[in-house]
């Protein structure tokens, strides 16, 4: 008896392999700024064990007792405010940044990536997204968190997606992590040439540039988690890479929510003592946000200024994040290629 080969069904689509592909993901964001879709996604958002560090059997009955029959329609109110002819400011940002990269990694080419984008929470899915790019042939695929800062409650839950989809693939990609980068002197570098830039374009000069990071229940620092000596780190670096000496710095943290004490000092908060001691023009920049999304633009932009107007201030301008600026693609370019050295 001779060994044959086997061969596929005539109906079999071709297997393809030997790629390497690259997925950025972000957070998430509703499909549409209406109750019913932010209902889905806070559903999903605060169900994660990460995210909220609650029993279960404690949580879910406050979730869906009070919060999902009462926060869906305040937040789509405020998802209006922010959203585009083409969608979710964060999802269509997030794409564009996709887009962008695979424009200067050329698939299809030697040695080229394949570069896709994904949604934590909401769509488009990490394991869609797997599901399409192992379809597509890649076998080795690097996962980028676009959070500069590690936390547990963001870079961890998307690992924790990612796994979750490997399980149920019979054929798994390998996979890299991009790791945090809230200290890379080519982030650093993007956020002092970017911030710089949108400061020297302000029609005023502002005596205090505020740096605004999401919040986090303080109890997450005393288990251990290290997003919030990240976020110092970031400051005091970006601080020094802007070296503006008559340029005020304070760190502050956004986005409070529940009764648990969080990571202090609170953005709106400070908005308002600063302007009671007299601050006049302010400037607001939001390190962590890889890319503007309700946070930035409802919440510090429009809430922000009214708070800072309110309380006294003259002068107010919230900067955009690094987005798809020149500096921000650049950045993202260099960290992700050197991430997948060995591979291409």
């Amino acid at each position: 008896m001779t060994w044959q080969p086997q061969t596929l069904p005539h109906d079999h689509p071709p297997v393809r392999s030997g790629g390497v592909g690259v997925l950025l993901v972000n957070l998430g964001t509703p499909e549409a700024p209406d109750p019913e879709s932010v209902k889905r996604y806070l559903a999903e958002f605060l169900s994660d064990k990460r995210v909220v560090e609650i029993p279960t059997l404690l949580w879910q009955p406050i979730l869906r007792g009070l919060i999902l029959t009462t926060r869906p329609k305040k937040s789509a109110a405020a998802y209006a405010k922010v959203w585009t002819e083409a969608g979710s400011p964060l999802a269509v940002i997030t794409r564009q940044q996709a887009e962008a990269m695979q424009a200067r990694m050329g698939a299809g080419t030697d040695g080229g990536v394949r570069v896709d984008w994904a949604m934590r929470y909401g769509a488009p899915s990490i394991p869609d997204r797997l599901d399409a790019m192992m379809a597509a042939g890649c076998e080795r695929v690097l996962l980028a968190p676009l959070y500069p800062q590690y936390s547990g409650a963001t870079t961890a839950t998307v690992v924790d997606k990612a796994s979750d989809a490997l399980k149920a693939m019979r054929w798994q990609p390998s996979l890299r992590t991009l790791p945090p980068y809230h200290d890379d002197p080519a982030y650093i570098d993007a956020l002092a040439l970017d911030i710089g830039r949108q400061i020297d374009a302000l029609a005023f000069e502002p005596e205090l540039l505020l740096l605004s990071f999401h919040g986090m229940p303080e109890r997450t620092l005393h288990l251990g988690d290290p997003y919030h000596c990240h976020c110092q780190k970031t400051a005091r670096l970006l601080g020094a890479k802007l070296n503006r000496p008559d340029l005020r710095l304070r760190t502050t943290f956004q986005s409070r929510f529940g009764r648990a004490k969080w990571l202090e000092p609170a953005t709106d908060t400070t908005l308002e003592e600063e302007a009671h001691a007299g601050t006049k023009r302010i400037a607001i920049a939001a390190p962590g946000f890889s890319a503007d999304c309700l946070e930035t633009l409802e919440e510090l932009a429009m809430e922000g200024k009214e708070q800072f107007l309110e309380a006294g201030g003259e002068d107010f301008a919230a900067l955009s994040c690094l987005n798809t600026s020149a500096a921000g693609l650049d950045m993202l370019e260099t960290i992700l290629r050197r991430e997948l050295s060995g591979w291409i």
